[in-house]
C-alpha cells in the first residue's frame, strides 16, 4: 500500500508538484476539486448567457404581446361599443362585451370579491409562470414559448381587472348557431400557450421516457 503524500514546504514549484502527485495517486480526485478547469468554465459561462439571452428574447415577445392586447382593447373600447363590426360572415365578428368571470364569459357573478378574488389568482398565476420560466433548464421554443404566451396573457387581464375591474373581450366566432363565448388577444395567448405546454407534456415526455426506457429493454433481452 503506498504511504501518503506529506505536505512539502509552501514553495511554489513544490506546491504545484505535490498537488500534481496527490492527484495521480487518488485517482484525479484533488485534481477534480482543487485544481480549476478553464475550459469548462468558459463553457458554463457561454451556457448562462445564451440561456439568458433565450429568455430576454421570449420576454420581449411576452411583452409584445401584452401591448398588442391592451393596445386592442383600447381600440375596442372606441370603435366598438355602440357598433359591432363583421370581418368574416357567419364566422368573425367585432363585438364589444365587459367579463366579469373568468376568460370566455364564465363565472360572471361574483362582485367585489370575485374581482380582487381573480386578481390574486391571476397574480399568483403570473409568479408561478415566470418562476419557472427562469428556473426550467430547458431551452427549447415549446417550453419557452408557451411561458411567454401564458405570461403575455395573464398580465393582460391582470392589467383589465386591476385598472376597470373587469376584463374587455371583442372577438366572436361562431359557426352557424354556435357561438364561442366572446374573448381578447389575451385569452388566445393564454389558450395558445396551454395548448403548448400540455403538447409538451402529454406527448413529448412520454416519448422521451419511451426511448429512455428502449435500451434497458433491449439490455434485458440480450
Amino acid at each position: 500500500m503506498e504511504e501518503p503524500c506529506a505536505a512539502p514546504e509552501l514553495d511554489s514549484i513544490w506546491f504545484v508538484e505535490f498537488y500534481r502527485h496527490c492527484a495521480a495517486t487518488a485517482g484525479g480526485l484533488f485534481e477534480t476539486v482543487f485544481v480549476p478547469n478553464p475550459l469548462k468554465e468558459s463553457a458554463t459561462k457561454s451556457v448562462l448567457k445564451t440561456r439568458t439571452a433565450w429568455r430576454l428574447g421570449y420576454l420581449v415577445a411576452a411583452l409584445g404581446i401584452y401591448l398588442m392586447d391592451q393596445a386592442s382593447k383600447t381600440w375596442a373600447v372606441r370603435r366598438l361599443r355602440f357598433e359591432d363590426r363583421t370581418i368574416i360572415r357567419g364566422f368573425l365578428d367585432l363585438v364589444y362585451a365587459e367579463n366579469r368571470g373568468i376568460a370566455f364569459g364564465q363565472l360572471q357573478e361574483g362582485g367585489a370579491f370575485g374581482r380582487w378574488f381573480f386578481v390574486v389568482l391571476a397574480a399568483a398565476a403570473a409568479i408561478a409562470v415566470l418562476f419557472y420560466f427562469f428556473r426550467t433548464p430547458r431551452n427549447d421554443d415549446r417550453i419557452l414559448g408557451s411561458c411567454a404566451l401564458l405570461l403575455a396573457g395573464i398580465l393582460g387581464n391582470l392589467t383589465d381587472r386591476v385598472r376597470l375591474g373587469l376584463v374587455i373581450d371583442f372577438i366572436m366566432l361562431h359557426a352557424g348557431q354556435y357561438h364561442w363565448p366572446t374573448f381578447n388577444v389575451a385569452d388566445a395567448s393564454i389558450s395558445f400557450g396551454a395548448l403548448l405546454l400540455a403538447y409538451d407534456l402529454i406527448f413529448v415526455r412520454s416519448e422521451t421516457k419511451q426511448d429512455a426506457a428502449a435500451p434497458s429493454g433491449e439490455t434485458s433481452a440480450s
